[in-house]
């Protein structure tokens, strides 16, 4: 069995899976360690959770030979609506101003998760360790060196870098003891899947409300995923609500713009916080994903800031490795953290930001913000600027969200 690869990646769910592929055809023997069996009715980042993916994140998975898979289970968001509830600021977003078929599209992490896993295991370069527990690990001059624990017993493995895509629980971060800035919110997001009664194919909603804001996000087949933020001291009285008083109070809160809603899937829910790792790379490590950021899901970016990290790394790994450098040396992976940073910390700010805004109670607060609203629809250059944020096409963009390939 082969025990010494190029690099290792812990973790292998949306984000993990994508640099998996990413790599494909860079030269680099890549093994991948997943705690949980491939199967995405059991991986937690593969459930029925709605997973928007902006325009920029298409191009991506296009890039990586994903989106012809998952294309035909993808919504397109056509336009967004936002507003503010019981007050008269508004704006709306249009792909036909950018002339684009879509702003972004919505999938299912089933689906996604699907459309990433099928064959990995068999794509050139790729040892899949699955289910495999990693118990311990060290970094020293010359590779990462991992204990794993899989069915048939104890396995170690080496290589020149480790990727830790572990979630922002990340037992590497913990285990190097690298610090993260984290506060809570105080808010939970409650996820759902509605049938409803008057669908608007192709728009997506974002509603702010006292409690948090509230996004509505079309789905096939009529339905809708709700992300309804609420506060922590509400999660559980909310959750035991059964599906017509759950249906009532979600009206109640967004609106008729969407006629009665009639069905409710399965209810979860999850707490929000802000997380950024003060360091993302040491020698023989880089982190990605959630292991390195996690922000509110106010405008859903949370997926597309990840996959943007896995685009840039891929690119820096795969040019380093054709210059024939030390892909997990400090330099080399300097090149990445650095070129991350303002994306990251400018999505972090934005989302952080929106958050406090549209939750201040405050009339001059709320005045100001609606006036605000009303001047973004009215400005289209503004918009166009914001819109193309929101489509992860600003800024430096690596190859792979330019529809290049590595190769």
């Amino acid at each position: 069995m082969k025990s010494e690869f190029d690099l290792v990646i812990v973790g292998g769910g949306m984000v993990g899976a994508s640099l998996v592929r990413a790599l494909v055809g860079c030269g680099l023997s890549v093994a991948l360690v997943e705690a949980w069996p491939l199967d995405s009715e059991v991986q937690p980042s593969y459930d029925d959770r709605a997973i928007a993916l902006a325009q920029g994140t298409r191009v991506i998975l296009e890039s990586i030979g994903v989106w012809e898979r998952l294309a035909g289970d993808a919504e397109p968001i056509r336009r967004i609506h936002v507003s503010d509830r019981g007050q008269f600021g508004f704006a709306r977003l249009d792909c036909r101003d950018h002339d684009l078929e879509a702003l972004g599209y919505v999938a299912t992490g089933h689906a996604l998760g699907q459309a990433l896993l099928r064959g990995v295991g068999d794509l050139p370069g790729v040892t899949l360790l699955c289910p495999a527990r990693l118990d311990s690990f060290e970094l020293d001059d010359q590779a990462a060196r991992l204990t794993l624990s899989l069915d048939e017993g104890e396995r170690r493995i080496s290589a020149r870098l480790l990727v830790a895509a572990d979630g922002a629980r990340s037992m590497v971060r913990a285990a190097l003891g690298i610090e993260a800035r984290e506060w809570g919110y105080g808010q939970s997001a409650i996820i759902s899947n509605l049938t409803s009664g008057a669908p608007a194919p192709g728009v997506a909603y974002e509603r702010f409300t006292d409690a948090g804001p509230m996004a509505m996000l079309p789905l096939s087949g009529a339905r809708y995923a709700l992300v309804w933020t609420v506060a922590d001291t509400e999660v559980e009285e909310v959750m035991a609500l059964d599906e017509p008083q759950f249906l009532a109070r979600v009206q109640e809160r967004f609106g008729n713009r969407l006629g009665r809603f009639q069905r409710a899937g399965r209810r979860s829910s999850y707490p929000l916080k802000l997380l950024l790792a003060r360091e993302q790379v040491r020698p023989r490590l880089a982190l990605i994903g959630n292991a390195a950021h996690a922000v509110h899901p106010i405008t859903g970016q949370g997926f597309n800031l990840g996959i943007r990290d896995v685009a840039v790394l891929a690119e820096v790994l795969g040019d380093a490795r054709a210059a024939g450098a030390d892909i997990g040396a400090l330099e080399t992976l300097r090149a990445y953290a650095d070129w991350r940073q303002r994306d990251q910390q400018g999505v972090a700010l934005m989302t952080d930001g929106l958050v406090r805004l549209f939750t201040n109670p405050l009339p001059p607060v709320r005045l100001a913000r609606n006036l605000g609203l009303l001047a973004l629809d009215l400005a289209p250059p503004l918009k166009q600027l914001l819109s193309r944020q929101f489509m992860g096409l600003n800024g430096r963009l690596p190859r792979l969200a330019r529809g290049v390939g590595l190769e």
